[in-house]
């Protein structure tokens, strides 16, 4: 059975150390101790540094500079507590350098200890040094009087006079004492923060101990040494984890996905707990019963569960993958529906107006005359407190001004959010942190003659979640990631401009319908990306663009996501460099890109397409239609014989016309540093 051999060779593997939540870390703090001879060169003297050498970086291991090149950390609690050597803070090529360059190397997952014993045995004190011994229960001053370095443990002696502090009061002496007979006197290096001491004698010490619990607190997984031995364990897991700790410090990671992170984390070493337990009753049994097979079951599903999140895990650690793939965020926005009186209230945001302004806004915008009926106005000075205040057909009329806003536009009903003059002239800017800007979930919001600017934000300056949203003669000054429009909706964005996303400056999700008519996307880091839709659980996106300029992007002007091989059927253009788009296409395919079905257009936007239909398409528009058209025929190709495997001859035409629709005519793509289109394979 082949379940019976699986779970007979998971039955062999090694139990782990579990390891705790990653911790947060701030502030600055100084380069990684060096006294240590890195692993990738010979052990020989190193040479004199340069005066460069020792501005970029410090030798803690130099005895010729005296007292400690590291701050103290004073005690919040007890004061008769010694100050400890403060390394909690240091930066991120700190502990770089010295995970790849004098811990771990190019050492497997299985080899982690060893290196770490080895590396310990080179900078560590074998004894005379103080160190607090905290626990959550407790702090108490030990001394070390010997190190057991490859348990990674220091064998210890409470100090004179005794220093306790504890949040049990009935903890006296005799509990410590007895506690530390039960321990054997031998206590985790990952449990000590060493004394000060300003000699600078133990400034190794320190950091090796910080090292030591900063891997084990942050980077290591209890599963790591079960993975495939046959990587360099420092690049296939340290450094896209330590890049993650510290681009979460950093707030370049949404907060969502932050805690998406945290959860599956939690998740998946619970669910470990709990497969090694399976595991270890299976080993530990000499029958060949029932109950056997029921466990060899139970754990063959709690395996699939734990790789399943082990790759969520890895998705999010790859800096890469993390953006591009990005994440399925849930949003609760609640549309509030019609006013309970029935009326339509028209919102008009302004601080101050002259009286000829007003006068021009009657006429141009609150004239009943215009509408037929008497219209209800409210005024604000802030936008975010008026579009709260909107119901189902509202509209917001902003005045010209500049408005700072501290908080995230959530638009869930239908409703119109217009600037009362030129952009450029009604500005609306987003100030702190949040990840978000504005998020749309309403069936059909219009946004008009604004310009939104976003600082210092982790998520994109609009998402279309669900419904549509159409942007009329906008600028989008991003920080991030520009437009997203998620699965399932529609975006309709024209003469509009954006710039200044360092992800994409527009990102188009499988399933939604994108139609982008005379913008300017520019200075992002990718024009447009279209994200992978091969999967089989994904819809093909409806894509238009029309007369765009996509142009100065530090990429590609459009990039196009997919697998390398997807469901048995191998991509032709995987087997070229990725962004040479080229595609080999058969004659249906052709026969699909080049025709142009014009029922499938949206009813809006049909009109000023026919505009472009006998515009002249340029080299980049023709290379986007076929390379897409060739995805799209592809697509329908695996949708085919999956159905042929199910022993459907004969589908229905809904069923089977996935093709992707695709109209990109008298669109220019101008000094893009890639080119006009890419893709990326994963």
């Amino acid at each position: 059975m082949a379940g019976m051999d699986c779970m007979g060779d998971m039955a062999n593997m090694g139990s782990m150390a579990n390891m705790g939540d990653m911790a947060g870390v701030t502030g600055r703090g100084l380069l990684c101790g060096s006294a240590a001879v890195p692993r990738n060169c010979a052990e020989e003297p190193k040479p004199a540094p340069t005066q460069e050498d020792e501005d970029t970086c410090s030798d803690y291991g130099s005895r010729d500079k005296p007292g400690s090149a590291l701050s103290r950390a004073v005690p919040d609690g007890n004061v008769l507590f010694p100050d400890t050597f403060c390394t909690d803070h240091l930066l991120f090529y700190e502990r770089f350098k010295a995970y790849q360059d004098y811990i771990l190397a190019d050492c497997k997952a299985s080899e982690v200890k060893e290196f770490t014993a080895e590396y310990l045995e080179k900078v560590l004190e074998r004894s005379g040094w103080q160190a607090v011994w905290r626990t959550d229960v407790f702090e108490v001053l030990v001394e070390v009087v010997d190190v057991e370095f490859s348990a990674l443990k220091a064998v210890v002696q409470l100090c004179e006079p005794f220093l306790f502090e504890s949040q049990v009061s009935t903890f006296t002496l005799e509990c410590m004492q007895e506690l530390l007979e039960l321990k054997e006197r031998r206590i985790s290096l990952q449990e000590l923060w060493v004394v000060y001491d300003e000699s600078g004698e133990f400034d190794q010490t320190a950091l090796a101990v910080e090292h030591v619990r900063f891997f084990y607190k942050c980077i290591w997984r209890s599963w790591d040494e079960e993975e495939e031995d046959d990587f360099d364990y420092f690049v296939r897991c340290v450094e896209p984890r330590l890049r993650l700790h510290y681009d979460i410090l950093e707030h370049r990671v949404p907060s969502g996905l932050v805690a998406d992170y945290h959860n599956y984390l939690s998740e998946c070493e619970e669910l470990y707990r709990k497969f090694l337990n399976v595991r270890n009753n299976i080993s530990s049994s000499d029958s060949d019963s029932e109950m056997e097979n029921v466990s060899m079951v139970e754990g063959l599903k709690l395996y699939e569960k734990i790789e399943h999140l082990k790759q969520k895990l890895k998705l999010i650690e790859n800096p890469l993958l993390r953006y591009v793939f990005g994440y399925q965020k849930y949003s609760g926005l609640q549309a509030k529906g019609q006013r309970p009186t029935g009326n339509k209230i028209i919102h008009v945001v302004s601080s101050t107006v002259m009286a000829s302004f007003l006068q021009s806004l009657i006429r141009d915008k609150l004239c009943p005359e215009s509408c037929g009926e008497e219209l209800e106005i409210q005024f604000h000075s802030d936008p975010l407190a008026a579009v709260n205040a909107c119901y189902e057909g509202d509209t917001v009329i902003i005045c010209p001004g500049h408005y700072v806003v501290d908080g995230v536009f959530c638009i869930a009903d239908s409703i119109e959010m217009e600037g009362y003059g030129l952009p450029d002239d009604i500005v609306i800017e987003k100030q702190g942190k949040g990840d978000n800007f504005v998020d749309c979930t309403g069936a059909n919001i219009k946004i008009s003659n604004l310009k939104l600017v976003q600082h210092d934000a982790v998520e994109g300056i609009l998402n279309v979640h669900q419904g549509k949203t159409t942007l009329e003669n906008c600028v989008l000054q991003c920080e991030t990631t520009g437009i997203t429009v998620r699965t399932s909706a529609e975006l309709l964005m024209k003469n509009s401009d954006l710039y200044g996303a360092k992800g994409a400056g527009v990102e188009i999700y499988p399933g939604s319908t994108c139609t982008l008519l005379d913008n300017g996307i520019h200075h992002c880091k990718e024009g447009i990306l279209i994200k992978n839709f091969l999967d089989e659980h994904y819809d093909i996106p409806k894509i238009s663009m029309a007369n765009n300029m996509i142009h100065n992007n530090e990429g590609y002007g459009v990039v196009l996501v997919k697998p390398t091989v997807a469901s048995d059927v191998k991509d032709a253009s995987a087997e070229r460099t990725t962004g040479n788009a080229q595609p080999t296409q058969s004659s249906d395919e052709r026969a699909h890109v080049e025709g142009f079905r014009r029922e499938e257009l949206p009813e809006c936007v049909a009109d000023e397409l026919e505009l472009y239909n006998h515009a002249e398409i340029s080299e980049g528009n023709h290379e986007i239609v076929s390379e897409l058209g060739a995805a799209s025929a592809k697509k329908s190709q695996m949708h085919r014989k999956r159905l042929s495997e199910l022993g459907i001859t004969e589908a229905d035409d809904n069923l089977m016309s996935q093709e992707m629709f695709v109209s990109i005519v008298g669109n220019q793509f101008k000094w893009n540093g890639k080119g006009s289109f890419g893709t990326f394979l994963f």
